[in-house]
């Protein structure tokens, strides 16, 4: 599936042209991507998009995982970056209660999106990023829902040309936390929680 767009903007030709790449991509179709408004004041050039796991029938709100990427450029290399370029993503997808609370999960899910990179020979530096463990429970009229986890994977780092391998690292990342490895295409997901690597 490729990347619904936004029209362009009049940004800048080296930064036109890494957003042309990018929304030539194409994903897996259980993968929905689609191109958002890209968030103010981060960088000069900014191009956002929104991927979400087998959505519902307006194309967003999945209950199995979603994601967000953001390529962004600005010719004056801020030094935190090291460069011109820096990516910025997030994914989330609902757990088994008993999966949030394993301990290694968080290193888990950076690994998942470590080893992305890697095989995709996506270069980059000074990365970073949080994982975070949500566990809930509900009370009253939600009690119905039971106990429920989540897991948030926030991240950025500086890429090396091309950019494509990055957006395709995302992409697998967001499916991994939803319980879709890589050639999972069209295999089941049963209900909006399940365990690691289902």
């Amino acid at each position: 599936m490729a990347v619904t767009e936004l029209p362009p903007d009049g940004t800048s030709s080296v930064f036109v042209e890494a957003a042309e790449q990018l929304r030539s991509l194409t994903f897996r179709s259980d993968f929905a991507v689609r191109e958002i408004p890209a968030p103010a004041g981060l960088a000069p050039d900014a191009l956002a998009l929104a991927g979400d796991v087998r959505p519902d029938e307006s194309g967003t709100d999945s209950p199995y995982g979603t994601g967000r990427f953001i390529l962004l450029h600005d010719p004056d290399e801020p030094e935190p970056w090291g460069g011109a370029w820096r990516i910025v993503c997030f994914a989330q997808a609902p757990l088994e209660a008993e999966i949030g609370i394993d301990p290694l999960l968080a290193d888990v899910a950076w690994s998942w999106l470590t080893d992305a990179l890697a095989s995709r020979g996506a270069g980059h530096h000074s990365a970073s990023g949080t994982a975070t463990k949500t566990l809930s429970k509900g009370f009253g009229s939600l009690a119905v829902h039971g106990d429920g986890a989540q897991i948030e994977l926030r991240a950025s780092w500086s890429p090396d040309a091309p950019f494509g391998p990055h957006v395709e690292a995302w992409a697998e990342l967001v499916c991994m936390l939803a319980g879709l490895p890589p050639g999972s295409e069209g295999i089941a997901v049963f209900g909006a929680r399940r365990s690691v690597g289902d």
